[in-house]
Parts: C-alpha cells; sequence; structure tokens
C-alpha cells in the first residue's frame, strides 16, 4: 500500500465542475476526514479536468478507482463517513463509465 489508505482527487477545473460547487466539495471532503479523525491516512487533493465535463463535481477515490459523479456537499460527507471511514462506495453517488472520455458538455 502507499502512504495513503485513500487518495481523493476532486475535479475543480475543467469546463462544469468549478460551476457546480467543486470548490465546495472539496473544502466539505477535507473538513469530514479532519472531522472523521482520517487525517493522515487520507489525503483530499484539487484535480485538474477528468474529462467528464457534464457530469461534476467529479470525485475519485484511489488505489480502489472508485469514480462518483455529481457529487454535492452531502453526497461529500456521506462518502468521507461510507468509503473512507466505512470501506464501502456509496453506490447511489457512483459513476460507471466507458473508459476514456465522456464529456457531456
Amino acid at each position: 500500500m502507499g502512504q495513503y489508505k485513500h487518495h481523493v482527487f476532486v475535479c475543480t477545473a475543467g469546463k462544469t465542475c468549478g460551476r457546480e460547487g467543486a470548490d465546495d466539495v472539496h473544502a466539505t471532503l477535507k473538513k469530514a476526514v479532519k472531522d472523521l479523525g482520517l487525517k493522515g491516512t487520507v489525503r483530499v487533493n484539487h484535480a485538474g479536468c477528468m474529462n467528464q465535463c457534464g457530469h461534476g463535481p467529479m470525485v475519485v477515490v484511489y488505489p480502489q478507482d472508485v469514480w462518483y459523479a455529481r457529487v454535492d456537499e452531502a453526497a461529500a460527507r456521506r462518502i468521507a463517513r461510507e468509503h473512507l471511514a466505512g470501506g464501502r462506495p456509496v453506490e447511489a453517488c457512483r459513476y460507471y463509465a466507458p473508459p476514456g472520455d465522456n464529456k457531456r458538455d
């Protein structure tokens, strides 16, 4: 395993994620990780465009390669609680798409 149990990337760039509240999602995830006592084992970073424009805000969790779409602050808290702390991906927010670019906008 790498340095972190989970490495979380939040798209805060591109054509749409920034307009859809991605900065708030990033801040909410960072706070939730801290509040849950996961700081040091979970890293949350800003990310550039993930080429999934129109599905965002996008969040991806590694090393499991779990993608989430249309994440709002409530979903971010749920991802932190259920996935990052509890080990269970949040199926209601999961994003399944074929490999590659899947831009809608």
